[in-house]
Formats: C-alpha cells, sequence, structure tokens
C-alpha cells in the first residue's frame, strides 16, 4: 500500500542506534537443535549411562576383553551425532530460503528486510497473506482484517482501525495496513507465549513415543531382574563373583536395545536430508512419519492442482456497459483494492492501466465474503465477486453463458455498480450487473500422473475450493481425480452441520469457507482417516494447522507457510510423490530394524528370568554376545534402516515390530533351555554349552534377519552372506578371543547339526504360533 501521508520511517542512524541497544527482533530459537543439543542427546542417554556403569563392573572382574561392547555404543554415538548435524546444515540451509521478507518504510523508501533486522518503531507495510512478527499500533490501514486464533483461539476475523493495536502470531486475512512496530524479539506477545511453553513441552513422533514406552518399561524391569540374576548366581550357583558379574553384565546388555533409538533418530535424519535434496522443507522429523500414514489428502485447487496463474479469456460487458468503460471500472477497482491475489494479477495484466479516480473507502478480498469492492469519489461503488454471491437471481443468458463457462472449467468473475457508497463489509443494496469476466487455470503438467500415483497407493484424494463447485469438479475430472464428478456446494450447508457423512460422500467440496474446510478435515479425521492438507493461502490455515499433516507451496503466503509441516520449495506438486515414499521408506524400515534389536531384548529378558529360578550360570558372556549383536543386528540395521521401501504401512507399529521380535526371540530361549538340559545329561562344560548357545542364538536371528529383511534383492543377499561368513571366522579363527571353543569337535558337531537343521522350520512355527495369538489366525509363510 501507499502511505496516505508522506511517512519517512527510521533513519540509517535510527536503525544503527537500535540495533546496538539490541532492539531488534531476534529469533527465539532456529528451526533445528542446537550442536549443543545434539551432542548432548546422543552421548547422554540413560542407556549409555547403564552401560558405563556394567562397564566399570566389568573392569572388576579384570576380563578387559569383555568391554569389547563399549566400541559399538562409542561408534553409534559417533555416527548419530554425524547424522543430526548433517540433516541441520541441510534444514538450516533451507530455511533461509524459506525466510518471509518484510517491507519497511526507512528514509522515506520502501526497503524489504529480513524479519531479525526488523527493530522497534519500525514502519512495516503489512499485506494479505502475512503472518506479524512483532506487535504494532496500526498507523494507517486499508480494510485489515486479521485472524488471531493461534493467540485467542478464536476463528471469527478480527478488523482493525487506525491505533488498534496488533499482536505478533496474527495473519492478516484481509486488506493491508502501515503498522509501528512497538514490541519486538522476546518481548512480543507471541514470543512470550512460545517461552512459557517451552518450559513444559517436547513433542515427539508417536514412533518415537511409541518406542520411548518400551524402553520406559525396559528400564523399569532391568535394574530388578539384573539385581536378582546376580544374586542367584553368586549366592545359588557357588561361582565366583567375577562369573556372576560377567552372566548378570550379559543379561542386561542383551536387554538394552542401545542402538534403537539412535538408528530411528538417523532414519528420520536421513529421510530430512533426503527430502532437502528435493527442495523440501521439512519442519519436525516427526511429520515425515505422519506423512507416510496419510491415507487421505486433501487438495486445494488453485496453486496445487494449477499452477495458480489465471489468464482473463473474455471479458463480456453488461447492458449499457462498453467493453472500454467496464476496462476501466477493473482498472481502477484493482488500483484501488491494492490486491495481489491471482485474480487481481490476472486482471492488471488484462486491462490497460487506466485509473484517475479517488478512492474514499475499499473492502479488500476475503474468502468468507467472497467479494471485493470500492467506492470513487464521483464515480459511486463497484464489487466483484462470484455471481451467486452478488445476485440471488440473474437473467437467463446471463445464467447460460455462466453455466458454458463453469462446464468447462473457467472461473466467472461479476461486476456490479451501486449508487450507495460501502459502509461497512456488507453489499449495497442497488446492485447492477454491469459485466462478467472469465478466467482459466491451468492444470500442472505434473499434477495428472502424481494424483493416478497416490491412487495406486491407497491415498484417496479430495479437492477442497473457495471456487464454483461444477468448475472445481471439471478440473478435477481433467487432473485425474477419482470420482470428480461427486461434488458438492458447501456453501449451501449449515455452518453447523455435522460433516462426516458429507465429506465420506463427495470428493469435490466447492464454495468453501475458511471455517468448513476445518471442520472438513475434522470430520475426515472423525472417520479414521489420517489426513494430508496442502493449501497456499490464508484461507486454508485452519485448515493446514487441524490436519495431521500439512504441506504449504513456497508461491503460497507466509501464512500457509508458517503453519505447514512441510513447505516444497520449488511448488512443484510433483515432489510430494517423494515426500510421501520418502516417509513410507523411513517407517517401514524402522519398523524392520526395531523387530532386530527387539529380538535380543526378549530372549535377554526372558532368559534373566528364568535363570534367576535355575540354579545354573547364566550361559553368555557380554563379549560372546558381541558377535550376535553387531552382525545380526548393528550392521544390517544400518543397511536396512536406509533402504527403498515404499510399500504402504499396514497395521499398528508396536505389533507390527513385537511380532517377529516375539517369534525370533522365543525361539532363542527353546534352544538355549535345550542345550541347558541335554548339556546337563551329557555333562558338558560350561564353554562348550556357552558356545553351542551361541551358534544356535546366532543362526536363528540370522533367520529372523532374512525374514525381515524380504524381499530380498542382491545387495542384501550378499549383506547377509557376509554377515554369516564373518559369523563363521569368528568361530573357527578367533573363538578364544570372544570365550568360545573350537567347532572342530566331534561332540559338539553331533549336538549342534541337529539343532542346526531345525531352526528354520522352529522359527516359522514360532511365528504362526505368535501371529495366531497376535492376530487371532494364522499368517502365510
Amino acid at each position: 500500500m501507499e502511505a496516505k501521508v508522506q511517512q519517512v520511517g527510521l533513519t540509517t542512524e535510527e536503525v544503527a542506534s537500535r540495533l546496538a541497544r539490541g532492539e531488534n527482533n531476534k529469533p527465539l530459537e532456529p528451526m533445528t537443535k542446537s550442536f549443543k543439543s545434539i551432542f548432548y542427546d546422543n552421548i547422554c542417554t540413560l542407556f549409555n549411562f547403564i552401560n558405563i556403569v556394567i562397564a566399570g563392573f566389568i573392569i572388576y572382574t579384570g576380563s578387559y576383553k569383555n568391554l569389547i561392547f563399549l566400541g559399538v555404543i562409542v561408534a553409534n554415538t559417533c555416527i548419530g551425532i554425524f547424522q543430526e548435524i548433517r540433516a541441520k546444515r541441510n534444514v538450516d540451509q533451507l530455511s533461509l530460503l524459506n525466510q518471509a521478507k518484510i517491507t519497511v518504510i526507512r528514509n522515506g523508501s520502501h526497503v524489504q528486510i529480513q524479519q531479525h533486522e526488523l527493530v522497534q518503531d519500525d514502519l512495516m507495510i503489512v499485506r494479505r497473506g502475512e503472518q506479524l512478527c512483532v506487535d504494532g499500533i496500526v498507523i494507517e490501514t486499508e480494510g485489515l482484517e486479521l485472524d488471531e486464533s493461534q493467540l485467542t483461539g478464536e476463528a471469527d476475523p478480527v478488523n482493525k482501525w487506525t491505533d488498534s493495536e496488533v499482536l505478533s502470531g496474527s495473519y492478516v486475512i484481509s486488506g493491508n495496513a502501515l503498522v509501528k512496530a512497538t514490541k519486538v524479539g522476546e518481548e512480543s506477545y507471541s514470543s512470550k507465549i512460545a517461552l512459557e511453553a517451552k518450559k513444559g513441552k517436547e513433542i515427539y513422533s508417536e514412533l518415537v513415543k511409541t518406542l520411548k514406552r518400551i524402553i520406559k518399561m525396559l528400564t523399569f524391569a532391568i535394574i530388578p531382574i539384573g539385581g536378582l540374576l546376580f544374586f542367584s548366581n553368586y549366592m545359588g550357583n557357588m561361582i565366583t563373583i567375577e562369573q556372576a558379574i560377567l552372566g548378570t553384565a550379559a543379561a542386561i546388555i542383551g536387554m538394552i536395545p542401545e542402538g534403537l533409538i539412535l538408528i530411528t533418530s538417523i532414519a528420520l535424519a536421513v529421510g530430512v536430508i533426503n527430502l532437502t535434496k528435493r527442495k523440501v522443507l521439512v519442519k519436525t522429523m516427526g511429520s515425515i512419519e505422519t506423512l507416510a500414514r496419510v491415507d487421505l489428502l486433501c487438495l486445494d485447487k488453485t496453486g496445487t492442482i494449477t499452477d495458480g496463474n489465471l489468464k482473463v479469456i473474455n471479458l463480456l460487458p453488461y447492458q449499457k456497459t462498453t467493453k472500454e468503460e467496464l476496462e476501466k471500472i477493473i482498472s481502477n477497482l484493482v488500483e484501488g483494492l491494492q490486491d495481489d491475489n491471482s485474480t487481481s494479477l490476472a486482471l492488471q495484466k488484462a486491462v490497460e492501466k487506466n485509473f484517475s479516480w479517488n478512492l474514499t473507502r475499499a473492502v479488500p478480498f476475503s474468502s468468507i465474503r467472497k467479494w471485493s469492492g470500492a467506492t470513487f469519489e464521483g464515480e459511486g461503488t463497484y464489487i466483484m465477486g462470484a455471481p451467486e454471491y452478488l445476485f440471488a437471481e440473474l437473467p437467463v443468458e446471463i445464467q447460460l453463458k455462466i453455466n458454458e463457462a463453469i462446464e468447462s472449467g473457467n472461473r466467472v468473475l461479476a461486476f456490479a455498480a451501486s449508487q450507495e457508497p460501502l459502509a461497512s463489509n456488507h453489499l449495497p443494496d442497488d446492485l447492477n450487473l454491469i459485466g462478467l469476466v472469465f478466467m482459466e487455470d491451468t492444470i500442472r503438467p505434473e499434477a495428472p500422473a502424481t494424483l493416478a500415483y497416490f491412487e495406486q497407493q491407497g491415498v484417496e484424494v479430495r479437492m477442497i475450493s473457495g471456487d464454483n463447485p461444477k468448475t472445481v469438479s471439471q478440473i478435477a475430472k481433467r487432473a485425474g481425480v477419482a470420482n470428480g464428478d461427486r461434488f458438492i456446494d458447501m456453501s449451501k450447508i449449515e455452518e453447523d452441520s455435522d460433516l462426516t457423512e458429507i465429506a465420506e460422500a463427495h470428493t469435490v467440496f466447492g464454495r468453501v469457507s475458511p471455517t468448513q474446510k476445518r471442520e472438513l478435515v475434522k470430520a475426515m479425521k472423525k472417520a479414521g482417516h489420517t489426513v494430508g492438507m496442502t493449501g497456499d493461502g490464508v484461507n486454508d490455515i485452519l485448515a493446514l494447522k487441524e490436519a495431521d499433516c500439512s504441506i504449504a507451496m513456497a508461491e503460497g503466503s507466509d501464512a500457509a507457510k508458517g503453519v505447514s509441516d512441510f513447505v516444497l520449495l520449488d511448488s512443484n506438486f510433483d515432489s510430494m510423490v517423494g515426500v510421501v515414499m520418502e516417509g513410507r521408506r523411513v517407517v517401514n524400515n524402522i519398523q524392520r530394524v526395531a523387530s532386530l534389536y527387539l529380538t535380543k531384548t526378549v530372549y535377554s529378558a526372558v532368559l534373566a528370568v528364568i535363570f534367576i529360578f535355575l540354579r545354573t550360570a547364566y550361559p553368555f558372556e557380554p563379549i560372546q554376545l558381541s558377535p550376535i549383536n553387531a552382525l545380526t543386528v548393528g550392521i544390517p540395521s544400518f543397511f536396512l534402516a536406509l533402504r527403498p521401501n515404499y510399500s504402504q504401512i499396514k497395521g499398528g507399529f508396536l505389533k507390527n515390530v513385537l511380532k517377529p521380535a516375539f517369534s525370533a526371540g522365543l525361539t532363542v530361549v527353546i534352544y538355549i533351555l535345550t542345550i541347558l538340559v541335554v548339556g546337563k545329561m551329557l555333562n558338558l562344560s560350561f564353554s562348550t554349552t556357552s558356545t553351542l548357545s551361541v551358534l544356535l542364538t546366532g543362526a536363528v536371528c540370522f533367520t529372523a534377519l532374512i525374514h525381515i529383511s524380504r524381499p530380498l534383492d542382491r545387495k542384501i543377499m550378499a549383506m547377509i552372506a557376509s554377515l554369516i561368513a564373518l559369523f563363521l571366522i569368528i568361530f573357527i579363527f578367533f573363538g578364544s578371543v570372544f570365550s568360545l571353543v573350537s567347532l572342530f569337535n566331534i561332540q559338539l558337531l553331533l549336538f549342534a547339526v541337529p539343532l542346526l537343521a531345525t531352526v528354520v522350520p522352529l522359527y516359522h512355527l514360532m511365528r504362526r504360533i505368535v501371529t495366531r495369538i497376535a492376530d487371532g489366525k494364522p499368517e502365510a509363510i
């Protein structure tokens, strides 16, 4: 907007003095974690502390080779730190590209600056679609309406007049204004709220919450089980304290899924890195998981399915109005309203600049009103908007032309005149139609292929728009939206109606108000859907905030980008495919990896409880578990966590993870108990039975790894074959290092070979039993 009174704003010297005093709009915190937080979160973990305590007890025994497990802990921690820092740098770089700029008046000129460069007393020009980043006082206004729902919880637009106070965090949904910044940085209203919220709030993804719940349960179990096992071994079995410590340490190390949270963080971090390469800004890692589970995607037509670049294809004057007169009215109206939406830009391009009228009153466009207008001194009032919102009834010949245009997928804009001045945000009573403007919207070239992909992947698509439902339906059908002919006019639906059935029965929703958009998303969530929402305008904000996952285009408003989980920085709708695929890859692979880690947790915990009541030593030493943990869990988990895996996510995360873990874990327990019983009968030494236990445990874990890694490709098969070869090499050449006896022993082979032959069938039998118990039906092998 141009200031009605010539404003100079702050001078360069005044800005410098305020910066020196720290009176600038310093950001509270970056979007990503600080380097200090990354190091702290990866090093200072509960399980790292437990491992250090265990290491202290092992040092007491003098069996230093059993400290080898610490090497894995250090390596995991370093990898985690490296990947998080890498992800942070990628996101920080993209955040700079996405940062909104502010227009201020300094030294009498309009200047664009970054938000953090704003200082107290700066004069800001705020427009529709922008979010206020500081508190201020309105100096001049042209129909300023704010959405203060983030601050007050009330969704109704709030009119602001000269001298009105405006608060940071508000969105401009209509009009524009000149605002003087009064409170910046930590002093602003929204910053104080954010600081209070930070004190007691930490947000995780549902996936990480589930894993943390598992770990919390293990934490409460480890200490009492470990203590009881130690006293049972030491007091009841007449063994040395050193042997009791090593046995207990092996049990506790086995129960700790030390790399599980780490590998989850790495998988999410790599997901963020991959998305940044696709020019997708990710606000939070947890949103990747949510998007992967989206089964219903709501799309806004303009700027999503279409490129948002409207083009005027016809001007139709009506009654005594000539084409030249209509063009002059349009030119003055567009200049007077100063809207920068796609409709105004298209009108500017279509007519020659021919404005000379003095503006006395303007009502900018609002998604709620569906019209805008202005009163000019000595010229009257002119309105432009959706025909059905301006007129209850139109002449038959006009309505036929409108219907014809709508059925071709074009947008129709009506222009009306009145002798009454605009006194409020209500239409004058004496409106007369003076002309129609027909516009076309171009479908993005990549949209049909992208929509076809979502349909193939079982993701339902809904189109929600403020345009005429017939227009939206035609565009939906041309773009390939399934059931695009199932449309509804939401302007005919009461605001407080139950939208659950409506949301399920229709694909295209037209003439939707911002509040109805939000309520439709709520209804879809209520029906059991995980809802994703794309949008680019202020009319999408409420729905974007309500959706489980929200995506904005970089070309969209600052407001839409501010509330969204993802921002497509190239505004390419095709990027949506990559975003969904990356989310699925992350979640599917974390499920696989979690099953591997929890397998050893299951058999270690069950064996620890059993051996509390048996008068015999625990079957493993810490060093004997190192080859199993490294070769069947640690190394393959890194490969699997980064593997392409874009299949649709089915079932609950916890059940999907625990079924394979219990199948393999209980199979290991059966073999360990079998070895214990037969070992007693044959009077086998502890070194022999522990070697057999390591061999059979490794065989079961490799069998589970093969099953969990399906479908097997050449790379995965080569990896597993290499790991099995390494496992055998350890037994043959480095057995003494890991407290294992030689495999070249007739007694051991006669016992081991028959057991090894039963590993695959017993594992699959246990898998069927566990599945039957969990699901109530057997699973196909």
